[in-house]
């Protein structure tokens, strides 16, 4: 008996190759500009913040500039806070509210620490609002050396000469509808392994580091986004998208063995945000208030440990 399709690219059981990698290329329909919703952001915030190039991506005939900002007068003795956003280029609220911290209320912790934010870290899954890059390969699993991405390769190689000098790192997640519809069966797909639905969690939580617990971080980011919006309680078997809860809101994963973004910097205090869009309890806006709120608490909590 063959396994039932579950996915339109592929022959269920077998690991895609070229022509199906090719296929779901054709797939991929850009809806939206990162020129215009990332790129001239960047220019207005040009006069308050230094700009710094860090790359580009580049695909087929298609290339992205790679620019991050950093704080103006950048003095080594301060702590350092690295925010990202848009690693998963459909996590809308990741790669807004990165721009909005920096917009609204980076300036007030100017001389107190030093900021580093890199919004989008993956442009071309930014325009087609979709998870991997286009090589079909999720670039939250990559930040490892050698990289097989180079949106994570380019962010390893900016971070690279700050690790010491960074103290927190907050990376900017959604857990979106499409996860269940969408990319969790393409994986599935993609490496010829049957397809087991997950149920999406609704509201916020964050991803804390198993190798390096922060309890007393984390909470400080969930009391802070509660004021926001609502989060995520536990499911039916006690925890979040099938991991045990270590405190409420709060999941712990092996964040350097999966090759994620949080475990990049080499950061005491490390975590991954995940909004949940599609909730009938949020709005886009909530989405992007409640990752401003987040950064605004890890920057605190970083000054207030730091004397």
């Amino acid at each position: 008996m063959q396994p039932p399709h579950f996915y339109p690219i592929g022959t269920p059981g077998q690991p895609w190759g070229p022509a199906e990698l090719a296929q779901w290329r054709a797939r991929q329909v850009r809806q939206r500009s990162y020129a215009d919703d990332v790129l001239a952001w960047v220019d207005r915030l040009r006069p308050r913040f230094d700009v710094a190039p860090y790359g580009e991506v580049a695909y087929a005939d298609q290339r992205y500039p790679l620019l991050a900002l950093r704080s103006r007068h950048w003095q080594p003795g301060l702590p350092g806070v690295l925010v990202t956003g848009g690693v998963h280029g459909y996590e809308t609220s990741g790669v807004h509210g990165a721009l909005r911290f920096l917009d609204t209320h980076a300036e007030r912790y100017a001389g107190r620490v030093n900021l580093l934010v890199a919004p989008c870290v993956s442009p071309w899954a930014y325009e087609r609002i979709q998870r991997w890059n286009f090589d079909a390969i999720d670039p939250n699993r990559s930040f490892r050396e050698p990289s097989p991405a180079q949106e994570s390769a380019a962010l390893m190689r900016l971070v690279a000469p700050l690790r010491g000098q960074l103290v927190a790192h907050i990376d900017l997640h959604e857990t979106t509808d499409t996860d269940g519809t969408e990319y969790l069966p393409a994986v599935a797909a993609r490496d010829g392994q049957p397809f087991t639905p997950e149920s999406i969690p609704d509201g916020f939580y964050l991803v804390d580091d198993s190798a390096n617990s922060q309890p007393a971080f984390q909470q400080a980011i969930i009391q802070a986004v509660a004021r926001v919006t609502h989060i995520a309680p536990a499911d039916a078997q006690g925890g979040i998208i099938g991991t045990p809860l270590a405190a409420p809101g709060v999941i712990h994963y092996a964040v350097q063995t999966l090759g994620l973004c949080a475990g990049t910097s080499g950061a005491r205090y490390t975590t991954t945000t995940e909004v949940y869009p599609d909730s009938p309890r949020a709005t886009p806006e909530k989405c992007i208030a409640a990752q401003v709120a987040a950064v605004c608490a890890v920057v605190e909590f970083v000054l207030s440990v730091a004397g």
